[in-house]
């Protein structure tokens, strides 16, 4: 800092407020030259440096000078080169240095393009390109997991016919990453908007061939299998350069003017089915007792022609007994035995309470 502005302050050393070194100085001082006071102003002779010496410096040029000596005579320049072309200089090192060296992120791949045509592929880590303009990297992200809803905006209706004739509302979303990043940026102009339209493409080819109660039902999930396979060989046959992860079907309901009218069918569908499994139970109980009754009539016939008249007696003792259950009058034939007891109505008046006394029941309607 001395050496830069020591020659400003140079010439206010020999003022009249000298330093008051010794030296040689002239004649009408008030000490009559060199003594202890300070020295005549208009008295003091030039002052002279030491030829090669380093001392202070009285001049601009002086310090320019000593600037070129240390560096070795070559900056600044002494063949008179203007100053604003080593600026440029600099400035171009630091353009070069900027625009030729990225650093690639883990999750990133760097397309690198020379005079705008595709020269290669940085990986992760720092990479090297010519400078701008001549040359250029752009960063993609082939890790992140992109997801695209249709319809776009939540609550806008998405009808798709059935193979059925029928209309369905379908809200649903498509997941894909990048697996070719120089594909993906020179292949397609718009990547998500051609993903949009091949997955609507897609799904509306799929859901052609279901029916109604396949798109609102259990065909829910081959349906997004399918539209998963097919847009992946849409877009491998644009060269598109992705991969899609997965389609996951969000919402699957009849359009809301027919909503109405569709739960009716769906109410009478499921009556029906039910009418249906309870005549099916109904018929395996019929066939299991026939077949039931079939062993037990082949067990009888086994019986019978093995004792004819022993089997023929319990059969008719048997079938009287269910007989004789249902009816109110039983008969006995034998001597000495009432011929007829009404056995079903003393039941009937053991079980029936007697009625009150005629008594009672005024004092109960009093």
């Amino acid at each position: 800092m001395k050496n830069i502005f020591g020659w400003v302050l140079s010439d206010n050393r020999g003022g009249p407020w000298g330093s008051g070194g010794g030296g040689s100085g002239g004649s009408g001082g008030d000490d009559g030259g060199s003594g202890g006071g300070p020295r005549n102003p208009w008295g003091q002779g030039p002052r002279r440096r030491k030829p090669g010496g380093t001392g202070d410096v009285t001049s601009l040029d002086d310090f320019l000078k000593k600037s070129r000596a240390k560096w070795g005579g070559r900056f600044p320049p002494a063949d008179g080169r203007p100053y604003w072309l080593y600026g440029l200089i600099a400035f171009l090192a630091i353009w070069v240095i900027f625009t030729s060296v990225h650093r690639i992120g883990p999750q990133e791949r760097g397309v690198v393009t020379t005079l705008g045509h595709y020269s290669g592929t940085l990986t992760p880590g720092i990479g090297f390109s010519w400078p701008a303009p001549f040359g250029a990297v752009q960063k993609v992200d082939v890790e992140n997991i992109r997801t695209i809803p249709i319809p776009e905006n939540s609550g806008t209706e998405n009808l798709i016919l059935t193979g059925d004739q029928n209309v369905v509302d379908l809200a649903y979303q498509v997941r894909w990453n990048i697996s070719d990043p120089r594909l993906f940026v020179f292949q397609i102009a718009e990547p998500e908007v051609t993903i949009r339209e091949v997955a609507e493409a897609a799904m509306r080819a799929v859901v052609s061939r279901v029916t109604l109660d396949e798109a609102i039902g259990a065909g829910r999930a081959e349906i997004e299998q399918n539209v998963e396979q097919v847009m992946q060989q849409i877009l491998n046959d644009y060269g598109a350069g992705v991969v899609i992860r997965g389609v996951a079907i969000n919402q699957s309901v009849p359009p809301a003017a027919v909503n109405e009218a569709f739960l009716q069918v769906s109410a009478a569908q499921q009556q029906a089915q039910s009418d249906m499994n309870n005549a099916r139970a109904y018929a395996l109980q019929i066939t299991a007792r026939a077949q039931g009754d079939a062993a037990a009539f082949e067990k009888v016939f086994a019986e019978y022609k093995a004792a004819p008249e022993v089997t023929r007696r319990r059969m008719y003792y048997e079938t009287m007994e269910r007989i004789l259950s249902r009816v109110d009058t039983t008969i006995v034939e034998a001597p000495g035995v009432t011929p007829y007891i009404a056995l079903p109505e003393i039941q009937r008046r053991a079980q029936t309470p007697a009625p009150a006394q005629p008594q009672a029941q005024a004092e109960a309607a009093r």
